[in-house]
């Protein structure tokens, strides 16, 4: 099988496609996962015509073993421990806060870089759709999908271009929906079914959200005018037929 997708910015069309049945819907927003979901999400959001915002995610380590992951730290500072790491290894209280305080200084400085003075979509009662560029693992993902079930989404939602069919089906019994354009055997990496699979920087990020509130904003504009105009075309034909 040759490559999938030309770049991130083609795949994210390609999943756009996709998931039209969000399309034009109030109450549905795009969370990506920085860094290279987000030129992914960027083209969902726009092609449905919804809000775009990031979900900055990280996995604090265990002290002395930082490679196993004890829970989850994210955006609107919400942390989620995994219960059985934490008893096996009885983990002190104050290691735990001192391992999530770093991870959350990290994420706050992330969300300043990306997201300027803009404030944080809240996701509270909304259908969220995950984005990000592939799933292999799908660690990152399943620390994201914990996290924003903290912050109580109606739904929740994981999209992806490409992923390996294992990483995909785990997540059936724990989202509403999982949408995997492309699940390919062997999948060897994610980035081998991109041509153009470069690292998304700090800058491309802040310039897609940018990007995105504006035509949010027109989109918003763009809809109140609609109603308006609805508005005052019953009412003129109210006049005429009286």
């Amino acid at each position: 099988m040759g490559l999938l997708f030309k770049d991130r910015r083609d795949a994210g069309r390609r999943l756009a496609k996709a998931l039209m049945d969000y399309a034009d819907r109030t109450g549905v927003i795009v969370l990506a996962l920085p860094r290279g979901g987000v030129p992914v999400a960027f083209e969902v959001a726009k092609t449905l015509h919804v809000p775009l915002d990031v979900l900055l995610v990280r996995k604090p380590g265990v002290p002395g073993q930082e490679e196993l992951a004890m829970g989850a730290v994210a955006s609107g500072g919400v942390r989620v421990f995994n219960d059985d790491v934490l008893r096996t290894l009885q983990i002190p209280d104050r290691a735990i806060e001192i391992v999530a305080a770093k991870e959350q200084q990290e994420i706050e400085r992330g969300e300043r870089a990306y997201r300027g003075d803009r404030p944080r979509l809240d996701v509270r009662g909304q259908t969220a759709v995950l984005v990000d560029d592939g799933l292999a693992t799908g660690a990152s993902m399943r620390a994201a999908v914990s996290a924003l079930r903290a912050q109580e989404p109606a739904h929740v939602i994981v999209a992806v271009p490409v992923a390996t069919p294992e990483a995909c089906e785990s997540f059936r019994d724990s989202v509403d929906e999982v949408v995997c354009v492309e699940t390919p055997r062997p999948f060897l990496a994610v980035g081998a079914w991109y041509e153009d699979f470069s690292q998304t920087t700090d800058e491309e990020v802040r310039g897609l959200l940018e990007q995105a509130a504006d035509l949010s904003q027109s989109q918003r504009v763009r809809s109140g005018r609609e109603r308006k105009g609805r508005t005052w075309s019953q009412a003129t034909c109210q006049e005429q037929t009286t």
